[in-house]
């Protein structure tokens, strides 16, 4: 399997002296070739297909601009998913895509960690995406919150919607949901 991760995060994805790519080939009985001039990672699959997946995953997030800590939790927990959306789809230009990110983060970082907090996901904003992490239900409920951002609906408006839905996920897994 092969993917491309931006050449910045090649660093975050070795880690000081290796211990990043150990420890993943470590846990996932994987092995990771990392060309640090293209950005190209290969990833070669000792054992479990399933493991050499999640890894390919958990490398994505490390170059969508995930911390290793977040985007190991993608092999902790095997309900959580990676979610990229490109926000290229919806400017073309770069003062358009500065825009809708600025709209996502918010001042001071405040929406997206109010998305955060409500949806328990992990977001990250970079380059020309916003990824997530989380449990299936929850990344669809902060997707259509960023979808809501970028269609230009007011942040009062999208903080009403997570603040909803928020409360309609702690009922449903206090009656046994989820």
């Amino acid at each position: 399997m092969h993917i491309k991760i931006p050449g910045e995060r090649i660093g975050v994805l070795v880690g000081p002296s290796g211990s990043v790519k150990k420890m993943l080939e470590e846990r996932t009985g994987a092995g990771l070739d990392i060309d640090s001039e293209t950005g190209a990672v290969s990833i070669g699959s000792s054992g479990d297909p399933l493991q050499a997946m999640r890894l390919m995953d958990v490398v994505r997030a490390i170059g969508r601009g995930f911390s290793p800590e977040n985007a190991l939790s993608l092999l902790e927990d095997e309900i959580l998913m990676l979610d990229v959306m490109d926000l290229s789809k919806a400017s073309s230009s770069k003062s358009g895509i500065d825009r809708i990110r600025g709209r996502i983060i918010g001042k001071n970082g405040r929406t997206r960690e109010t998305m955060e907090r409500l949806t328990d996901c992990k977001v990250s904003v970079y380059g020309k995406t916003v990824s997530l992490i989380g449990n299936p239900e929850h990344v669809k409920i902060a997707r259509n919150a960023i979808e809501m951002l970028v269609d230009g609906v007011p942040h009062g408006t999208v903080y009403g919607y997570l603040e909803k839905k928020s409360q309609e996920i702690v009922r449903s897994e206090l009656r046994g949901g989820f």
